[in-house]
């Protein structure tokens, strides 16, 4: 038997508001990274088609320009902008999967919805980010990570206050109406 009572609000007791906030400022967190995330994927696709022709801190291949590339074989602009084109396609609809699921499923306390944004971002960084660190082309770190880095700190803490108040909200009711906690 618990000692906790909803109040006359239905709030039920300060830990329920406690998770009841951390779910929403969690939720709006991991959506407002997702928002990100389609941000940056519409920078990589616009500067595909504009400026240096490379993603954001790649002024060139180790020296050599869009233009130089061009001049030795079209195809490979070609095929640079085609992968371009794709991978701003999955970052921009991952982005949107992790903004519908957080706030849509998450806000509302659905574990299935946490763990699939928290899995999706995961798998699409944990696939990404290694690569960078292997030194095979030079970029700027801060402007080619940096954003992507902020997004992930403000998704991983917003997925961090969302849990809290997803695992609470998720315990079964016992016969009286409590939480087993």
């Amino acid at each position: 038997m618990s000692v906790e009572q909803p109040t006359v609000d239905g709030h039920g007791t300060d830990t329920n508001y406690e998770h009841g906030r951390g779910l929403r400022l969690g939720s709006f967190l991991m959506a407002l990274a997702g928002v990100a995330f389609v941000g940056y994927g519409v920078v990589f696709l616009a500067r595909t088609f504009s400026g240096t022709g490379f993603e954001l801190g790649v002024a060139s291949l180790n020296g050599a320009t869009r233009a130089d590339l061009n001049a030795i074989d079209p195809a490979i602009v070609h095929y640079i902008n085609h992968l371009h084109v794709a991978t701003a396609a999955f970052i921009i609809a991952t982005g949107f999967a992790i903004t519908a699921l957080a706030w849509y499923g998450v806000r509302s306390g659905q574990l299935w919805a946490w763990t699939t944004a928290v899995v999706a971002a995961v798998v699409a960084l944990g696939i990404a980010l290694p690569m960078h660190y292997m030194d095979l082309f030079t970029h700027n770190w801060v402007s080619h990570l940096g954003p992507i880095y902020l997004a992930t700190i403000v998704f991983v803490v917003g997925a961090g206050l969302a849990y809290r108040g997803v695992r609470f909200g998720s315990q079964p009711a016992d016969s009286n109406g409590e939480t087993g906690a």
